[in-house]
């Protein structure tokens, strides 16, 4: 260990990102850190010479008056030069604050600084894989480390020096094992990391260790099962009087609010559990719907000794469960809980497949860094689920490769973690898992989910989807051309290449078997080609081809397609696999004379046969097999072909499959469907007959007091034109104007809601052209780089902040507290009606002689609606208001069914100017 190593921790503030186009520094901090203690801090402002953008402002809280007084880079610049010298350059993303400085360097006539640097963005990454996120805020309240004020240079600069020793300490804690894997790949990482972990290796070494946290396989260390908890002491009855029920939640829920519809939920659920009765409950954000189900379904289990599985729809929300509310329940019972999270088996991690993994010695630097991720995650994580680890684009292809697809064929070893998670399900009184898992359990071999209590399904209305989900079909282009690729042609020098080699010399194979195989391999891709320009064709030759859109969605059957030409693909796919299982069949015999290196090729092998085998399964189900219930299409781009191209296969209806699974489950277990949104005016049972629940079973409506809502406002816009009355550009303009006007009133803090992408990126285009609102930060879905999750953090971090999203923004968003001020309701949320799933359903529904816009349109479109609002009001605290755009609320006949689907809110009709106005004298009331 180098005692003597110091290490300048930098954290810069700028106008922008560029230097070379005139963005300057407003403030720098160094930390200087030796043997992990300060030893010295440096901080000053910097004159940039220009005004602070405002958004800037907003985001480090420095202002042109803060920087008024200070000199500019080229006064301080050999001082900062003279503390870099002997250190380690430590940033977190020094590729940004080193780049930068180096930049302002030249520009004050000094050299380059060079030396050794440190990100801790890519050292937290592999230290702390599981973390949701690595911007620095985040870390520090993730482990602990103060930060007073993010993105202020000398709190940033503290901050980033204390979780450098955070990473350290971290580092001492991992298996000897993990060290010595962690160090031999460190070489190839973008940072000079390998010192820092050689210096914790020689401090392990140095120690006699007796781990027993763990069970290593080979050269993996893997963190052993957690014991179940033991020694329960028995539960209490059942808490019947209101008295008992807020004595039992105040002892885990400081400051509780007794909420009646609450109680009542709990009463409910427990009445039905114990009768062995089906029921549906409509549960209202502000009720407290998950402790509703949860306290008296463990009340059951633990007095029958039954189980009680909880469904819900997303990995988000189990989570949310197991890490949130399971705990508040333990305090309140004052004991723990055998709780068991079960998912299917591709969410875990098959251990003996990242062990062939490591032995690949010619990885990409996203394949190196996942690698070093998940031996870290490996020894740290219980429950062995891949959505754990938080890995980048590229490193989701390795996890996809180490996914568990089958059980093990001798016993389970300790490092199994499905095993282990069907193990504690076993054991446990309430199991956790998701819709799609407890839908697999209908073609499974061996059910799990038998022999329950009871189950809570929640977000019932979800259901559908995901059973819709589990029998969809994607066929990807891409995808397709990316498996050709990993077994490439011969010349190509790819695995085909590689394994050919190896088997003329081993003598494994005659040469002419190796040519058939090649020539197996080309006549496959160029009959796939071939097929595809087909396609291609037909498309082209359509009428709809001739329409302006570069976007084009068809239905298969639309499309007068040879099918001779998709049956030779799937001929030549087989014959292909056929001739690639014999050799490595060959192989086999002869394993015991095989190198390492030459056994990993053969596992790599058998990796990509496998996949070819689901893609030939694909294949069928998608262009040769035709189904009654299915409707497939096809969707690309033209000014992207054939890449663009994917094609969808989808079930029309759900509702048979769905009650095929519940059939057995209601002989002998009570089933309680539980949502925030199940009914709709005027078609109260829309979801529930899709859920295929019968008639007899009433809708149990609770819905939070009134006064929950007392800091709501709906506003309806009526003077918006009519968008089959202009043209689409005149209309888009308007929404951009009434957008600005609302946003700058509230002074951002703005969802927009939109139902076409198109629509979104039009007005969002105009916006930015415009300019008026150049001072807040735009956040838009499919425009904005990043994930769902990643644009709500990034429209949380600001105060003067806009997301404009589509579909799946209308639910499942939460901003709480005053982080949302205003939602924009811009269009109805009706589904497109040409979108292709949306159009096989209503003429589904047509055939049968049903209205399919009353029956199908309006329902899905007033349940999306009360999604939208439900994004505004999340607590009896939250203060918001609604804004609608859309006319047809206001002018149509079913613009009432909208209306009635909102809670006893005050709803205000006005021309926008009158509008703006009157939402300015609320905002400024409620600030």
């Amino acid at each position: 260990m180098n005692e003597s190593q110091k290490y300048a921790i930098v954290d810069i503030e700028t106008t922008g990102h560029s230097p070379a186009n005139g963005d300057r520094m407003i403030q720098i901090a160094i930390v200087i850190m030796q043997q992990w203690q300060v030893v010295k801090t440096y901080t000053k402002f910097i004159h940039p010479g220009k005004s602070i953008p405002m958004f800037i402002q907003d985001l480090t809280n420095i202002t042109d008056e803060d920087v008024k007084d200070a000199l500019p880079f080229e006064a301080y610049a050999d001082k900062i030069y003279e503390l870099l010298q002997d250190t380690v350059f430590v940033a977190h993303n020094t590729d940004f604050d080193l780049s930068f400085l180096q930049a302002e360097f030249t520009r004050a006539g000094l050299p380059k600084w060079h030396g050794k640097k440190m990100d801790t963005v890519e050292l937290s990454k592999i230290l702390f894989p599981m973390s949701l996120s690595y911007k620095l805020g985040d870390l520090a309240s993730d482990l602990n480390i103060p930060l007073e004020s993010a993105h202020r240079a000398d709190d940033d600069a503290l901050a980033t020096a204390y979780l450098l020793k955070r990473c350290w300490e971290e580092l001492l804690t991992l298996p000897l094992v993990t060290l010595e894997q962690l160090h031999k790949r460190s070489f190839r990482l973008r940072s000079h990391l390998a010192q820092l972990f050689f210096d914790a290796l020689v401090i392990k070494r140095a120690k006699v260790s007796d781990d027993r946290e763990h069970v290593f396989f080979n050269k993996i260390a893997v963190r052993k099962m957690a014991p179940t908890p033991k020694g329960f002491e028995p539960l209490q009855q059942y808490p019947q009087t209101v008295e008992e029920k807020v004595a039992l939640l105040q002892r885990a829920i400081p400051n509780f609010e007794q909420r009646p519809q609450q109680f009542a939920m709990m009463d409910r659920i427990f009445e039905k559990l114990t009768a062995q009765q089906e029921h549906v409950i409509e549960a209202s954000t502000g009720i407290g719907k998950t402790m509703g189900y949860l306290v008296p379904s463990i009340f059951y289990a633990k007095q029958t000794n039954q189980k009680v599985g909880i469904s819900s729809y997303t990995s988000h929300l189990l989570d949310q469960l197991l890490q949130n509310e399971i705990p508040v329940i333990e305090k309140m019972l004052g004991q723990p809980i055998k709780v068991a999270l079960l998912k299917g088996m591709n969410h875990y991690v098959d251990v003996e497949k990242f062990e062939k993994q490591l032995k690949s010695l010619d990885d990409s630097y996203d394949e190196t860094f996942t690698l070093l991720q998940t031996l870290i995650w490996l020894a740290k994580t219980e429950t062995g689920d891949l959505n754990e680890l938080n890995v980048s684009g590229g490193g989701q292809l390795l996890l996809d490769k180490i996914r568990k697809t089958a059980l093990p064929k001798t016993t389970m070893p300790l490092y199994d973690f499905y095993s282990r998670a069907i193990q504690m399900s076993k054991q446990a009184d309430l199991i956790i898992t998701n819709h799609a898992m407890l839908l697999s359990d209908l073609v499974r071999h061996d059910q799990i989910f038998n022999e329950f209590g009871g189950w809570i399904i929640d977000e019932a209305h979800q259901f559908i989807q995901a059973a819709i989900s589990q029998d969809e079909k994607i066929f990807s282009y891409m995808n397709w051309k990316y498996l050709f690729g990993q077994i490439g042609a011969y010349e190509d020098e790819a695995l085909s290449f590689k394994l050919s080699k190896l088997a003329y010399k081993k003598h494994v194979s005659n040469q002419q078997t190796l040519q058939q195989l090649e020539k197996r391999y080309m006549q496959m891709v160029r009959s796939f080609d071939d097929a595809i320009t087909t396609l291609i064709t037909a498309m082209k030759t359509h009428p709809k081809s001739s329409l302006k859109q570069q976007k084009i969605s068809l239905f298969f059957n639309e499309l007068d397609l040879p099918q001779a030409a998709f049956e030779k693909v799937a001929s030549l796919i087989q014959q292909w696999l056929d001739s690639a299982a014999s050799l490595h069949r060959q192989f086999m015999t002869d394993v015991n004379e095989l190198a390492p290196e030459h056994l990993y090729l053969l596992e790599q092998w058998q990796y990509w046969l496998d996949e070819f085998t689901i893609k030939l399964s694909e294949w069928d189900d998608v262009f040769l097999r035709q189904e009654a219930n299915y409707t497939s299409w096809i969707e690309l781009d033209k000014r992207s072909l054939p890449g663009s191209i994917q094609i969808y296969k989808k079930p029309v209806a759900v509702t048979e499959k769905i009650q095929k699974l519940f059939a057995p489950i209601r002989e002998q277990s009570a089933v309680i469907w539980t949502s925030g949104t199940l009914t709709v005016p005027n078609n109260e049972r829309f979801i529930t007959n899709q859920l295929g629940i019968d008639t007899s079973i009433q809708i149990e409506k609770l819905h939070a007091d009134p006064s929950y809502y007392d800091g709501a406002h709906v506003y309806i816009v009526e003077d918006m034109p009519d968008i089959q009355a202009v043209s689409q550009s005149d209309y888009i303009e308007e929404v951009a104007h009434a957008i600005t006007n609302v946003v700058r009133m509230t002074e951002g803090r703005s969802f927009v809601l939109f139902t076409s992408q198109e629509m979104l990126r039009q007005t969002v285009d105009l916006i930015h052209e415009s300019e008026l609102l150049s001072d807040y930060m735009l956040f838009a879905q499919g425009v904005t780089a990043g994930s769902r999750m990643r644009l709500l953090k990034s429209f949380q971090k600001f105060n003067h902040s806009v997301l404009f999203g589509t579909n799946s923004f209308w639910e499942g968003v939460d901003v709480p507290g005053d982080g949302l001020a205003t939602v924009i309701v811009v269009r109805l949320p009706f589904s497109a009606p040409e979108e292709p799933s949306f159009k096989a359903r209503a003429e589904h529904l047509q055939r049968q002689g049903i209205n399919a816009f009353t029956e199908l349109a309006l329902p899905e479109a007033v349940l999306r609606f009360k999604q939208g609002f439900g994004r505004l009001i999340r607590s009896s605290h939250d203060k918001g208001a609604l804004v609608v755009l859309d006319r047809r609320i206001e002018t149509k006949s079913y613009g009432r069914e909208f209306i009635e689907s909102l809670p006893p809110i005050s709803i205000q009709k006005l021309p926008l100017h009158s509008m703006v106005q009157q939402l300015g004298n609320w905002y400024n009331e409620k600030r």
